[in-house]
């Protein structure tokens, strides 16, 4: 008897170990990071700016790039830059502009490479998740990068939150 109980619990911790081996991720699919990108475009577009867009999966890989026929050669390295910074920090890139200056503790961040702290990056979450990322490059000013950013995210907000 002892011996079975043994075993049975031998093999609930088996199973237990393999639950735990893996896990369940959601990400932005390639439709919802165009739509988010096509919004962001348009909102710089109404403002008279010449932007590039990049909207990255979970894991910053590019999943779209639209840059305006006038928008600068760096627009779209930048963009995808200020994206992945976004992710990889679980911060916008405005506020990590912020507390990155010099002088400050965590100025050093600013030196590794791929990263962009100027405004324009935003982490795009679905129901609590880190679902990506969208970066925007060639407004004037962080501030208005960012403003397209979030026009972008409020054009898939409603299917984030399913």
């Amino acid at each position: 008897m002892k011996a079975l109980v043994a075993a049975a619990a031998l093999l609930f911790c088996a199973a237990a170990s393999a639950q735990q081996a893996t896990h369940a991720v959601r990400t932005l699919t390639p439709e919802a990071a165009l739509r988010a990108a096509r919004a962001a475009m348009a909102s710089c577009v109404k403002s008279g700016y010449q932007v590039a867009v990049v909207v990255t999966d979970r894991s910053a890989i590019p999943l779209v790039m639209l840059r305006d026929r006038h928008a600068g050669p760096h627009t779209p390295d930048t963009a995808k830059n200020k994206a992945y910074t976004a992710l990889t920090f679980k911060t916008d890139t405005l506020a990590l502009a912020r507390v990155t200056q010099a002088g400050q503790s965590m100025s050093g961040i600013r030196e590794l490479p791929g990263v962009v702290t100027i405004g324009g990056g935003l982490m795009i979450e679905s129901a609590g998740s880190l679902v990506g990322a969208i970066g925007i490059s060639g407004a004037p000013g962080g501030e208005a990068d960012e403003a397209c950013a979030r026009a972008g995210i409020a054009e898939i907000r409603d299917d984030l939150e399913l």
